[in-house]
């Protein structure tokens, strides 16, 4: 099924997406990969706030190469999302419900999505430039000296992305795999 989504991702609305449903995401998200997880996740065993808000938030693991002239961003395609998987439980606990990025996820993962109806989306890889122009604006709001793996506001409008793992642990690679080996014997 086709969808247009309105960020936040509140519990509500993550409980409306399945596994295969292709989606179009307008609102703001925020960039982040394994070197940001990682001092975010640091800051919240201290029982410091991180650089923003995570409730209802979307997050894109990407690391987008710097703008040119005139440009918003540069190509900004999705990391493989398993460098995330030790933070993203942690991140969820805090709020955060969406991810964005691609390849599979570790079962911890699964079930801290069925805990906190989070739900995973995937982007596809290689489409860094095209993904880029659904980009309309990028804040640098911390980590700075990450480079490209500096935690960024972003606000998209109609991403297309596919709704890989949904909020009861449902995955598209698994279902998909089967329906087709099923179709295939």
């Amino acid at each position: 099924m086709e969808k247009h989504i309105t960020l936040p991702l509140t519990e509500e609305l993550a409980k409306t997406l399945h596994a295969g449903d292709r989606v179009y995401l307008t609102g703001t998200i925020y960039t982040s990969r394994d070197a940001g997880h990682k001092r975010m996740c640091e800051a919240l065993a201290k029982g410091e706030e991180i650089p923003f808000d995570p409730t209802d938030a979307t997050i894109y693991y990407v690391g987008p190469t710097p703008a040119k002239p005139g440009q918003v961003i540069g190509s900004a395609g999705p990391t493989t999302s398993g460098r995330m998987d030790a933070y993203a439980p942690t991140m969820m606990s805090v709020g955060a419900r969406g991810m964005i990025g691609k390849g599979a996820r570790l079962p911890e993962v699964v079930e801290a999505m069925k805990k906190y109806s989070g739900v995973y989306f995937g982007a596809i890889g290689g489409a860094g430039a095209l993904l880029a122009k659904c980009i309309k604006s990028a804040e640098l709001i911390a980590f700075e000296d990450l480079g490209a793996e500096a935690l960024r506001k972003l606000y998209v409008e109609d991403m297309p992305l596919m709704v890989i793992i949904d909020s009861e642990g449902n995955n598209l690679y698994e279902t998909g795999r089967a329906e087709y080996l099923a179709k295939n014997k």
